[in-house]
């Protein structure tokens, strides 16, 4: 009887991919696979000749070796002789820890004490501590090593023992027939070690609850979003393994007179009538604490935008600062006295408002009367 064709046996054409040509393969030997098939013979036939396929055609070698030859290529001992099936286990070991997650044959590694995990504290700036960077004290939940037990997890501080279960390999074998299945050892977890007498101040961990200090230096140039790692704050690891890292995310406060657009400052000034008519000097507050002088041009509108450059907001890790932008808003006076109304009047009788004195008012009847025309 001639040997069935590997394309056939795996259902795909020959000119399939090698992922289409796994997935092929993954549903077969799920499906005729002998420990959902006992006892049936017939299925078991059917996992060893799709295994047997896989194991060719996944190499590319292989597979241009049958392609060309077709199971000529595999007789003297290619792949093992005879019918070609060869060992079909380690084919399968590949598609069988994706589904199992664990591995099939060859000696397995012990996981051994985990590292320490991260901790996360967010913390809150205000602007101008963004600005000027920050150094603080902060507490965080954390362990320490049990001083009952010198963090050994042992009541007689002797440490973990090597696991009899598994003998250290942190893996325990099954098999069935000819099929063997690797999974995690129940007794310790996977570790390969495990602690005889715990110690019952950590109940075997080797490490306590506490509260932590430390100092924290938050850069000059930080926004909302920022995080800084601190190598080694974080919890320790059991039993003596490397600690982990302590994360702090940043968010900037918003501010009552400033508002910030990445290294740019911004902020709104009120300026008397008078200044803004005949122009003048004016101090503004900056970022640091400080005031600028400003000069007014006589005219100046509401929300005309002058720029300091250099006094906008720190950037982080460089020495340059951004620039801060100064928009003024014209105050009309209230409560006028009798004599300034006077005064007031008298400048209207001047023409002090009209359309060569006032530039957004010309612009807007000229733009009017244009309108007016096109209508009639």
């Amino acid at each position: 009887m001639a040997d069935r064709d590997f394309y056939d046996i795996l259902g795909v054409q020959k000119n399939a991919s090698d992922d289409e040509i796994k997935k092929s393969y993954r549903k077969l030997a799920m499906k005729y696979h002998p420990d959902r098939n006992k006892d049936n013979k017939e299925a078991e036939k059917k996992f060893k000749e799709a295994t047997a396929a896989y194991e060719a055609l996944k190499d590319p070698e292989k597979r241009a070796a049958y392609d060309q030859y077709g199971h000529d290529a595999f007789r003297q001992g290619g792949m093992g002789g005879g019918q070609g099936f060869g060992d079909f286990a380690g084919g399968f070991s590949d598609i069988f820890e994706e589904f199992f997650g664990g591995g099939f044959g060859g000696s397995a590694r012990q996981r051994g004490p985990q590292r320490g995990n991260d901790l996360r504290y967010n913390m809150s700036v205000s602007l101008q501590e963004a600005f000027s960077g920050k150094k603080s004290q902060i507490r965080i939940p954390s362990y320490e090593g049990c001083d009952l037990c010198s963090a050994t997890g042992s009541a007689d501080k002797s440490g973990p023992s090597t696991c009899s279960t598994c003998g250290g390999h942190g893996k325990v074998r099954s098999t069935q027939g000819f099929f063997s299945i690797e999974r995690p050892c129940p007794k310790c977890g996977g570790e390969g070690s495990s602690i005889k007498n715990p110690c019952l101040k950590c109940s075997g961990t080797g490490q306590v609850k506490k509260q932590k200090t430390i100092s924290v230096t938050i850069p000059a140039g930080v926004d909302t979003g920022t995080r800084i790692r601190i190598s080694g704050e974080g919890e320790p690891g059991q039993r003596g393994a490397g600690n982990g890292d302590l994360y702090i995310f940043v968010e900037v406060q918003k501010d009552k007179l400033f508002e910030r657009e990445e290294e740019n400052i911004f902020c709104q000034i009120p300026i008397s009538i008078t200044t803004a008519i005949l122009g003048g000097e004016v101090e503004v507050p900056t970022i640091e604490g400080k005031k600028a002088r400003l000069n007014i041009p006589a005219g100046t509108q509401s929300e005309t935008q002058f720029r300091l450059k250099g006094k906008g907001m720190s950037i982080l890790r460089q020495t340059r600062r951004g620039d801060m932008y100064v928009e003024t808003n014209v105050e009309i006076p209230v409560n006028l006295t009798s004599k300034q109304k006077e005064i007031l009047q008298e400048f209207e009788k001047e023409g002090g408002t009209s359309k060569k004195h006032s530039p957004k008012s010309q612009s807007f009847f000229s733009k009017l009367k244009e309108v007016w025309e096109d209508l009639t």
